[in-house]
């Protein structure tokens, strides 16, 4: 079947469908926002941080660290140190692992280029208990093996971000 021999209703139909997909995952998002890593390094000792403000505070939410990285990253995982400071001066700190290749060493993520996103579950199944600014942070604690001082940079990191979806 070529291109041409579809009907004008059938691709008017497949459009209808491909846009009704992408609106109906996107009326879920609640925040969605990255910050450029300087020179694709992620220095040790910079810390991202997201500003939320939460005026919802009953929905059930699922919160991503989206991590946007290039060829030249070098690791099979990825260690980080993500916080949330909440409204009220409460914090919760989390050290996460990641797996950044398969088995074979091809990098996970999704991208047509040479950038591949990466969207790693943080949280799930939360709220926000008080309304207000919520920052999230997040810092890179690499280290290669049987080393003690964390790396001074994490090369190929372009881009880090915050995704919080609402769950329905």
């Amino acid at each position: 079947m070529s291109l041409t021999s579809i009907s004008p209703l059938k691709g008017t139909f497949a459009v209808l469908v491909l846009s009704f997909l992408f609106f109906s995952c996107e009326k879920n998002l609640v925040f969605d926002q990255f910050q450029k890593v300087d020179q694709n390094k992620w220095q040790k000792d910079s810390v991202i941080n997201f500003v939320y403000e939460a005026k919802d505070t009953l929905s059930k939410n699922n919160i991503y660290v989206n991590l946007r990285n290039n060829k030249t990253y070098e690791y099979s995982n990825l260690f980080l140190i993500v916080g949330i400071d909440f409204p009220n001066n409460y914090q919760i700190i989390d050290t996460l692992e990641y797996e950044m290749t398969t088995p074979e060493g091809r990098f996970l993520g999704t991208g047509i280029s040479d950038v591949l996103e990466n969207k790693l579950e943080y949280k799930t199944n939360v709220n926000f208990p008080v309304s207000g600014n919520y920052t999230i942070h997040v810092q890179h604690a690499m280290r290669k093996s049987q080393e003690i001082e964390g790396l001074t940079y994490l090369n190929g990191v372009t881009d880090v971000g915050i995704k919080i979806e609402k769950i329905e």
